[in-house]
């Protein structure tokens, strides 16, 4: 009888184990930030405006993930929320302008990493400026 319970323990031990759920929705904790816009002349010496960035796309990377889980916009006061997070490793980035020619697209991402690590758990990833 021991012998049998001893199998189980074991048995249990390894399918709990193998439960843990990665990084991502379906949780109850959550990333909160806020994106600050700088708009420059053409060549990048000049600021000529600055302030909270309205309506800026910002993105999540799930733990390891490649590519990113979830998208927002930021709300008129450039805030933005990622909820229903479960503990883990996260990335949060937006897209800021730039005048490298190595970048034929003319933008790179801004990014800021992020941990959560229990649940309930509200996480600041601060301020993220970008150039607009």
């Amino acid at each position: 009888m021991k012998k049998i319970m001893s199998i189980l323990v074991i048995a249990l031990a390894i399918t709990t184990a193998s439960c843990k759920k990665p990084a991502g929705e379906g949780g109850n904790s959550s990333i909160k930030g806020n994106v600050w816009a700088q708009k420059w002349n053409g060549t990048f010496t000049v600021l000529t405006s600055e302030g909270v960035g309205q309506n800026v796309d910002v993105f999540i990377i799930y733990g390891d993930d490649t590519s990113y889980g979830d998208k927002i916009s930021t709300s008129p006061d450039g805030t933005f929320e990622f909820n229903y997070l479960r503990p883990g490793s996260y990335k949060v980035y937006v897209y800021s302008k730039t005048t490298t020619t190595a970048n034929p697209n003319g933008k790179f991402a801004v990014s800021v990493d992020v941990e959560i690590t229990k649940k309930k758990q509200e996480v600041d990833a601060g301020k993220i400026t970008v150039n607009i």
